[in-house]
């Protein structure tokens, strides 16, 4: 893999989990905005890479998993600059997407067992959200215990990612 693309995916990664976390818990709105903002543009630039290297690898589920954890991020992205409480349509279908994208990296075996364990377990996670919000449950993207308790799962699959990617060739 060329260099230039591993520093893009790495960077991506690295932005979305350490501000993705960071927006959880920052108490001014339009902070927590922007965090989530850069935070949501990196991982969809990273997870578009990365579904273009396991494209080439012939590793289409896990390929197909990135496009649509993009496009879930993409979803997300559209409540971000809005109130909390307005974000909550985008969130719930971002989360849905996440949960499906994080069982489709984690099928195949390209990753380490680790780190397919915990994308399962964020997929999990996630999915109860999306399902739970869709059946009318008032849950906000800082909603403690889930999706709050979440949000970890997730930032530990992309170190799971991260690592992937810098020992790719």
């Amino acid at each position: 893999m060329k260099s230039q693309l591993k520093v893009i995916i790495i960077a991506g990664l690295v932005l979305g989990g350490a501000l993705g976390m960071a927006g959880t818990f920052v108490g001014d709105d339009h902070l927590r905005s922007l965090l989530w903002a850069i935070d949501g543009t990196g991982l969809i630039a990273a997870t578009a890479l990365l579904a273009v290297r396991f494209i080439r690898a012939g590793e289409e589920c896990a390929a197909a998993g990135f496009l649509v954890y993009a496009i879930g991020e993409a979803v997300m992205l559209g409540g971000t600059a809005g109130p909390l409480e307005a974000s909550v349509p985008s969130f719930a279908a971002g989360t849905a997407l996440w949960s499906a994208a994080l069982l489709l990296t984690s099928i195949p075996k390209v990753f380490a067992v680790w780190v397919r364990l915990v994308a399962l377990v964020a997929a999990l996670l996630f999915g109860i959200v999306s399902l739970r919000i869709f059946s009318g449950a008032e849950i906000s993207p800082l909603t403690k215990p889930l999706p709050f308790a979440a949000y970890p799962f997730l930032v530990l699959t992309f170190v799971g990612w991260i690592w992937n990617t810098v020992k790719a060739e």
